[in-house]
C-alpha cells in the first residue's frame, strides 16, 4: 500500500498514488496478473443509476430519538465493484457509509457494521485474498474517521459486495436537522460529479471494448486522459465527507445531503421536497472531473449535464448562509487539501422545484 497519510491541525487525510487507484498490479498481492475486481460483477451492466426508476428517495438516515433523550442516527448502504483494487473497493465502500453520517453533521461514528459478500465464483484461493484486502481497506478508512468496525455479516454471493451500517448516538444540537434551507441560501458541493463516468471508461479501456474504440475513433479522450480521470475519481470516491460534515454546525448549515445514486438534481430534488419552507434549489454550475462531460457527450450519454449522472461516494450538498459560505469552504480546503464550488442558490418556490438553470455551467475541474 503505496498511500501516505499526512496531518494536519485537526484531521488526518490519505493521499493514493497511481498505483493504489488506477495502476493496480495484482500481483503485488498473490492474484494473478490479469486479475481485476470489476471483472467479477457477472455483467451487472454498466455501472448506469437505475435508482430513478424506483420512485421517491429515502432520506440519508434514519434519526430517533431515544427514551433518555438523545438521538440515534444510523444509515446503511453496500455496492458492487466499481475499482479494480478491493483494497480500494472496500475504502469506498466504508466512505460511501460513512457519508449519509456526516451529511448530518455528525462528527463522529460510534461503531459500524460491516456487510461483506464473497464471490462464490471466485477460485478459493483468489476470494480469500479479495476478501482480506476488501476488510482491510474498510477498516482502514473506518480507522482514520476514528471509528471502530464492531461486527458485521460475511455471506457467499455471486458477485463481490461491501458495505455497512453505521450508527451515531448524538443530543439534540449535535447534528443538522436538514429541513431549515431558506430563499437566499447559496448552495455548495464538496465533491465534483463524473465518477459513474470514469469507472466505466475505465473499464472500456481495460476491456478495449467497442465503446473505448469509439473514444479513440472520435477522439474524445486518450489513455491518458482517461487513466487521470479514473485516478481523480477513485481519490474522490476514497476521500472521506467526515470533516465537509463536521464543519456544518460551525458555518450554520441548514440542509445537507450527500450526492449519490440519483444524480445531483434528483439529490437536490429530495432535498427541496423535505423543507419546512417552501423553497426549490437553482443550480447554476456543475462542477465535473475533467474529461467526462466529452464522454458524456460523444460516446454514452450518461445524463451528466441534465444532473442525473449516478455518484458513489459523492460530496455534500449543502445550503449555506451565503455570508457563510465561503469561509467555509476556505476551512474545508485547509482540512481536506480539495476544492470546493458554489453551485446554485435556494429560491422561493411553492412547488419546492429543484433544476438546472438554463445554459448551466460545466466546469471542467
Amino acid at each position: 500500500m503505496s498511500a501516505d497519510s499526512t496531518k494536519n491541525s485537526k484531521k488526518r487525510r490519505t493521499t493514493f498514488s497511481r498505483t493504489d487507484t488506477v495502476l493496480f498490479d495484482p500481483t503485488s498481492i498473490g492474484l494473478p496478473k490479469d486479475w481485476a475486481l470489476t471483472s467479477w460483477d457477472l455483467n451487472l451492466g454498466d455501472g448506469q443509476n437505475i435508482g430513478t426508476a424506483l420512485g421517491k428517495i429515502a432520506l440519508d438516515c434514519s434519526v430517533r430519538q431515544t427514551r433518555q433523550g438523545h438521538y440515534v442516527i444510523s444509515t446503511t448502504d453496500f455496492f458492487f465493484p466499481l475499482v479494480d483494487s478491493p483494497y480500494m473497493q472496500g475504502r469506498i465502500g466504508a466512505a460511501n457509509v460513512l457519508s449519509d453520517l456526516f451529511a448530518e453533521g455528525v462528527e463522529h461514528c460510534d461503531f459500524v457494521l460491516m456487510l461483506l459478500a464473497a464471490c462464490r465464483e471466485m477460485p478459493e484461493d483468489q476470494r480469500t485474498i479479495c476478501t482480506r484486502e476488501m476488510v482491510r481497506g474498510f477498516r482502514d478508512a473506518c480507522d482514520e474517521c476514528g471509528t471502530a468496525v464492531t461486527g458485521g455479516q460475511t455471506v457467499l454471493n455471486p458477485w463481490p459486495i461491501i458495505g455497512g451500517v453505521a450508527t451515531s448516538i448524538v443530543a439534540e444540537g449535535e447534528f443538522v436537522r436538514s429541513d431549515g434551507a431558506q430563499a437566499g441560501d447559496v448552495i455548495v458541493l464538496t465533491k465534483p460529479l463524473g465518477t459513474q463516468i470514469a469507472v466505466n471508461v475505465n473499464q472500456w479501456r481495460r476491456e478495449n471494448n467497442k465503446l473505448w474504440q469509439k473514444c479513440v475513433d472520435k477522439q474524445v479522450i486518450t489513455p491518458e486522459v482517461a487513466e487521470t480521470m479514473m485516478h481523480d475519481a477513485v481519490c474522490s470516491m476514497a476521500r472521506l465527507n467526515k470533516n465537509a460534515g463536521g464543519l456544518l454546525l460551525k458555518y450554520g448549515a441548514h440542509a445537507c445531503t450527500d450526492v449519490t445514486g440519483f444524480g445531483i438534481l434528483g439529490h437536490a430534488q429530495n432535498l427541496a421536497d423535505n423543507q419546512v419552507a417552501e423553497v426549490g434549489m437553482s443550480i447554476h454550475t456543475l462542477p465535473c472531473i475533467a474529461g467526462t462531460p466529452a464522454v458524456n457527450e460523444h460516446v454514452f450519454n450518461f445524463r451528466l449535464v441534465a444532473g442525473y449522472s449516478a455518484e458513489t461516494s459523492g460530496g455534500l450538498m449543502i445550503c449555506l448562509p451565503e455570508e457563510n459560505a465561503t469561509a467555509y469552504m476556505k476551512n474545508l480546503e485547509d482540512l481536506d487539501g480539495s476544492v470546493s464550488w458554489i453551485i446554485g442558490r435556494v429560491v422561493q418556490d411553492s412547488y419546492r422545484k429543484a433544476s438546472l438553470v438554463d445554459n448551466v455551467t460545466v466546469l471542467e475541474v
